[in-house]
């Protein structure tokens, strides 16, 4: 067996699970690397309520998100072994695990920029024998980046078309996109499709100055689940809204719509990056200000502020895109999927399935290529993404 496999571990700002993925990183007749196998452990309510604590300060942060650490540590272990289980492979057969570990904290904009990690990298290297890289983003923003977001690399070296420009969008807790110009030209005079674009999208407060580039591009761009996953648990007690379903039965709420999409992360132009720390269920609790609202209207106006937020980013690129692939969570909500298909008309809106990886496998297969990348020493970041100052090689090795 080939020392070319390497898994990706990604738990995301959706809290939902572990997604795990084996790749073979031996190119096929295709070109490409080859998913060997995907596996999802999904978080049970305790742990996504303790993880969720350490978004924002709190009593007793420091204690509480070092067991923390060591208890993601075995669980990333135990998702492992799954993998491996199911896929029929020995631990010994794997080169290393690229972990990207929780995100409990994001703050690239300070005087001191820092992002908090939390997932032992030492109790997963040791239960399962086989060497960590973990820690990708502190390089980045050591070098004056954003440390985020990690993955449009990996979208370059999976997704991009020769002839096509592309948009990779990933709906996790927070959204972002990847602009992926078509790799041996670029169609710059082909723009006609942003004005139909934005006679769709109204009642934005947001700037609507153009990102010109022939590189790729990268960036959050607000919110994607978390909110609506928060007000969908607080209000139903089921964990996310299965399909949209209950978006679907409310109407938008134009005055707070247009209050959301006041917040300033909006406003700024790449290269930016946000977590859940900043749109957060307080956030929103605060703009409702006791306001009498239906649950469900509250729950169509998140759903339309991830849509309208990710549909101005995709505006805003040019040259213009000319087909758009979802990854992620929000890729099996199908009403907001419907919603991006009509703003974005006539662009169409599908699923990275259409490019041969399942959406739910693109994060932890961008880690799994990270680790890939930091084993043989090539730069994992994209400086134009990221506004770090060089590329760099990511990540720190625990041996086992």
């Amino acid at each position: 067996m080939s020392k070319n496999l390497f898994i990706g571990l990604m738990s995301g700002t959706s809290v939902d699970a572990i997604d795990a993925a084996l790749v073979d990183f031996n190119e096929t007749e295709t070109g490409k690397p080859n998913l060997i196998g995907h596996y999802s452990q999904p978080f049970t309510p305790s742990m996504q309520d303790r993880i969720a604590g350490l978004f924002l300060p709190g009593d007793n942060e420091i204690d509480r998100m070092g067991a923390l650490s060591q208890e993601l540590g075995s669980l990333y272990a135990d998702c492992v072994a799954s993998l491996l289980s199911q896929a029929d492979i020995i631990p010994n057969d794997i080169a290393a695990i690229g972990c990207h570990g929780q995100t409990v904290r994001h703050r690239p904009n300070k005087q001191y920029p820092f992002t908090c990690q939390i997932g032992d990298a030492s109790t997963l290297a040791i239960r399962t024998g086989i060497p960590v890289i973990h820690q990708f983003r502190q390089a980045d923003i050591a070098l004056g980046g954003q440390g985020a977001p990690l993955v449009p690399p990996f979208h370059q070296y999976w997704f991009q078309s020769a002839t096509q420009n592309t948009c990779i969008v990933n709906i996790g807790g927070i959204s972002n996109i990847t602009h992926l110009p078509a790799s041996n030209a670029i169609n710059s005079n082909n723009t006609s499709g942003n004005n139909i674009i934005s006679n769709s999208i109204n009642n934005t407060a947001v700037s609507s100055t153009a990102v010109n580039s022939t590189e790729v591009k990268g960036w959050d761009t607000g919110p994607g689940n978390g909110l609506m996953d928060a007000w969908c648990l607080k209000h139903t007690g089921k964990p996310y809204d299965n399909g949209g379903d209950w978006a679907r039965t409310g109407s938008i709420i134009e005055p707070l719509l247009n209050q959301l999409l006041e917040h300033p992360y909006f406003s700024k132009l790449p290269p930016k990056s946000t977590g859940k720390e900043e749109f957060s269920l307080s956030w929103l609790e605060v703009l409702l200000n006791n306001t009498q609202h239906q649950n469900q209207d509250v729950q169509r106006t998140l759903l339309e502020l991830t849509a309208q937020s990710l549909c101005h980013d995709i505006l805003m690129l040019t040259p213009r895109v000319g087909a758009i692939y979802v990854c992620g969570g929000g890729s099996l909500n199908l009403y907001l999927m419907e919603r991006l298909n009509q703003l974005l008309h006539p662009i169409t809106v599908s699923s990275t399935q259409a490019l041969g990886l399942a959406p739910c496998a693109v994060e932890a297969s961008a880690f799994a290529w990270l680790a890939h990348q930091f084993w043989h020493r090539r730069p994992g970041n994209l400086p134009a993404v990221t506004g770090a100052s060089r590329e760099a090689i990511l990540g720190q090795l625990v041996l086992p």
